[in-house]
């Protein structure tokens, strides 16, 4: 047997190593991405599961006088921006984008405490005026929301 069989047989050893390597890395590749993508689920899921229970909670405070309706409209709205699991189709919830979006301009926290008195009375005018126009509207949707999103 000449040299060259033996250097052709050890390249092809080399190659059949490397290759089966190769394979291998990228079947542990594959596996870490489906962990992580089965993870990446779980956690959303149980994000969802924990936004439905507080829009629910925040719904049946809104029904029952706890909240104001303007700021529980609010929070609501935000919640379900950040929602992204089963909802049912028949869920009639414009009202809450409704109340943000006319709510939007009004400031918030250090900003509303250095509004004047009469500013303030202006806001709280606005929103009560918002409140007294969408109030059934605001107790429909929250009444369909304590009953779940999906």
């Amino acid at each position: 047997m000449s040299v060259q069989f033996w250097l052709a047989l050890a390249a092809v050893l080399i190659i059949a190593s490397l290759a089966g390597y190769a394979i291998w890395l990228w079947f542990r590749v594959w596996q870490q991405h489906k962990a992580r993508s089965a993870a990446r689920e779980q956690r959303q899921g149980e994000r969802n599961q924990r936004l439905a229970r507080d829009i629910e909670f925040l719904a049946q405070s809104l029904l029952s006088g706890q909240v104001p309706a303007i700021e529980g409209a609010i929070r609501i709205k935000v919640l379900l921006d950040n929602y992204s699991g089963p909802r049912r189709a028949e869920l009639d919830l414009q009202v809450f984008d409704t109340i943000y979006d006319s709510t939007a301009h009004i400031p918030t926290h250090q900003s509303w405490k250095a509004l004047s008195r009469s500013e303030r009375r202006f806001h709280e005018r606005h929103m009560e005026t918002l409140e007294q126009n969408h109030r059934e509207q605001l107790r429909s949707a929250a009444s369909q929301l304590t009953n779940g999103l999906g």
